[in-house]
């Protein structure tokens, strides 16, 4: 009687920490936003912001045969506000400062899996070489899965911009040119450089945006901020399908706030 009665103890004591241990592991999913920059038919050594164009369409090869739930940001950022259940493998795609290659390499990769992402513009480069134009623009977004957001006018540190009219400018004026050009409403805004203060997210909020994207504000800052939402940024690293299913997964970010402590 006494060893059925510690077997049942011991069991219990098992079956708590395992219930814990996956409490615990929920808690630190976060939805995943992808971030990447360049879709390139090359990537020089040690560059960090660039993928080919065989990567990228791996990449988004895995998402499709994986079966993972390709959401927009708006999507995403009012599933986070409301506080509604992610669909389990939601993902969400985004691309920064508008690089022509995502007309010439990422778009057909898009088209191809029907997956939406969006993209954040630098107004004052739009038609610079290397950069998209408001005719690629235009028909990228006329293809029903890119939406633009804006990534302000001139791509300054926030919060270094000392003068509000300055700050102001670059995110409230932003999005009124970006409205005008492409005849929509922008409601996403990404953070230059990921970084943002107090100061700009209050800004993006008043200006009438619906979701702020940063990159990694730390692990004090909470998750579910639809005014800076985490993201992970994706580099030619990620050709390893391993790692970037690991990226991927929901659970990265924990790892990365903790990989340093």
């Amino acid at each position: 009687m006494f060893k059925r009665k510690k077997l049942i103890a011991v069991l219990c004591i098992i079956a708590i920490s395992v219930g814990s241990l996956t409490v615990f592991i929920s808690r630190q999913y976060v939805l995943p936003i992808l971030m990447y920059h360049s879709v390139s038919a090359s990537v020089p050594q040690g560059n960090r912001i660039i993928v080919s164009v065989d990567t990228f369409q791996r990449q988004m090869k895995f998402l499709k045969e994986h079966n993972y739930n390709v959401l927009t940001l708006e999507a995403a950022g009012d599933l986070i506000k409301n506080k509604k259940k992610i669909p389990a493998r939601s993902i969400v795609l985004t691309l920064d400062d508008g690089y022509k290659d995502n007309y010439i390499y990422a778009l057909p990769v898009l088209k191809k899996y029907n997956f939406p992402a969006t993209i954040f513009i630098v107004f004052s480069q739009v038609g610079m070489p290397g950069m998209l134009n408001w005719d690629e623009i235009k028909q990228m977004q006329d293809s029903g899965l890119i939406t633009f957001g804006s990534h302000t006018i001139n791509h300054p540190f926030l919060e270094f911009v000392k003068t509000d009219e300055e700050l102001i400018r670059e995110i409230g004026d932003s999005k009124n040119l970006m409205e005008n050009n492409l005849n929509k409403v922008v409601n996403t805004f990404s953070y230059p450089m990921g970084r943002f203060s107090e100061r700009a997210r209050n800004l993006v909020i008043a200006c009438g945006y619906k979701v702020g994207v940063v990159t990694n504000p730390g692990k004090k800052y909470p998750n579910d901020d639809v005014f800076a939402l985490k993201r992970l940024r994706i580099s030619e690293n990620a050709k390893n399908l391993f790692v970037f299913w690991i990226e991927s997964s929901g659970y990265y970010n924990f790892i990365r706030e903790h990989r340093h402590k």
